[in-house]
């Protein structure tokens, strides 16, 4: 069990790392716009050009995986990762940047699908779904730690010197990978074609209740802080850190769903988080400015957006043993096309409506709309 223990927190450090280092230019917004003179909006292509790449390297990255293993996969992720953060640290233009950021997604895409797949390479069966629960929760604590040192560093040291932490932090976590993780045993499996894995329903639709689920909430939460500031009247300290609940909450739900599957099964513990998502979307759509109710509705989302995570992950394997990689890959890469066009589709209809009422709106029927196509997820696991 110390064994098993240890190549989970070997996973878990490795999720911490990576997402550390796709986000991190986020809080340096302001200060890389008057550093090198630009807009939010091309602030904001920083962000579509790594989630872009991300997002591309889904299936391939996980089909690497399949094929040499995820400790190998990863390994090379986390370079490419630290050599593209070096990279930003000593940009001189906004085009340096924005090159650098488009070659960590290649970094970042590798790095999360090898992590998965690595658990299912190493753990037993009985540790698998609360393994990719905690590997989940690594990820948000990644992009938390972000939030709250990064600026930190810059104040006191520099925009530079934050690159160069979190590039830092995933180069202590190489090393321990190069001298230190377990090798996976690579078991042979039936070959299935690309074809079949990219044409299977039921990848689908667990790559739409991804998309429901995690995808919805991410762009609710670029979005949540301005609501609360314009419709509850929040002051922008106390409206950051209830709008954060949205994410942050998902650091316990993601391992406690893990277990959950066990009780409800893969298929309704999916159906209750769309049920959570839609209905904590619907709440938030109300023109009314009550605290407690934006409250409630943010943990309701909250804990939808986390219970899934497990579930859909695990299953995808269970699906395609032998592509386990790849079926993870392609049910991410869909669930990442609403971090892509929801945020600033969002945006637009703000502006047209002039409040986020019709957006969330649209948001909340989108996850009801998913899960009642959810209950065409079938019981049996393993693809024939």
């Amino acid at each position: 069990m110390k064994k098993h223990t240890f190549k989970l927190i070997c996973a878990c450090l490795a999720g911490f790392a990576y997402s550390a280092n796709y986000t991190n230019h986020a809080p340096l917004a302001g200060i890389l716009m008057k550093q090198f003179v630009f807009s939010k909006m091309y602030a904001g292509f920083l962000t579509t050009g790594i989630f872009t790449t991300h997002a591309i390297m889904q299936i391939p990255g996980g089909h690497l995986a399949d094929k040499y293993g995820g400790k190998k996969t990863l390994i090379a992720a986390l370079s490419i990762i630290i050599i593209c953060n070096a990279g930003l640290a000593f940009s001189t233009s906004y085009e340096q940047l924005l090159i650098w950021k488009i070659l960590v997604g290649f970094g970042t895409g590798i790095a999360f699908v090898s992590g998965s797949r690595y658990l299912t390479q190493v753990l037993p069966q009985d540790m698998l779904l609360k393994g990719q629960g905690f590997y989940g929760a690594s990820i948000l604590m990644g992009s938390g730690f972000v939030i709250f040192a990064v600026p930190r560093v810059a104040q006191d040291f520099g925009w530079s010197i934050s690159f160069l932490t979190t590039a830092g932090v995933a180069l202590a976590v190489l090393v321990l990978w190069l001298t230190a993780a377990p090798k996976p045993e690579l078991k042979p499996h039936p070959h299935v074609s690309l074809g079949s894995l990219l044409s299977h329903g039921q990848l689908w639709l667990l790559g739409l209740v991804q998309m429901s689920t995690f995808g919805v909430v991410l762009v609710i939460g670029s979005w949540v802080i301005e609501m609360l500031k314009i419709k509850v009247g929040l002051s922008p300290v106390t409206a950051g850190a209830i709008g954060s609940l949205v994410l942050l909450l998902g650091i316990f739900t993601r391992v406690w769903g893990g277990t959950l599957i066990l009780k409800l099964g893969y298929r309704w513990l999916l159906i209750l988080s769309l049920f959570m998502i839609g209905t904590g979307a619907g709440l938030l759509s109300l023109t009314s400015s009550s605290f407690a109710l934006a409250l409630t509705a943010i943990i309701i989302m909250g804990f939808g957006a986390g219970l899934p995570y497990a579930a859909l992950f695990n299953r995808a394997v269970a699906l395609f043993p032998g592509r386990g990689g790849a079926a993870m890959g392609l049910v991410n890469m869909i669930g990442l096309v609403m971090i892509l066009a929801g945020a600033p589709l969002v945006g637009k209809i703000a502006e047209w409506t002039g409040n986020f009422s019709s957006a969330f709106l649209s948001m909340s029927i989108f996850a009801f709309a998913v899960m009642f196509a959810s209950l065409g997820i079938k019981r049996e696991y393993h693809h024939q």
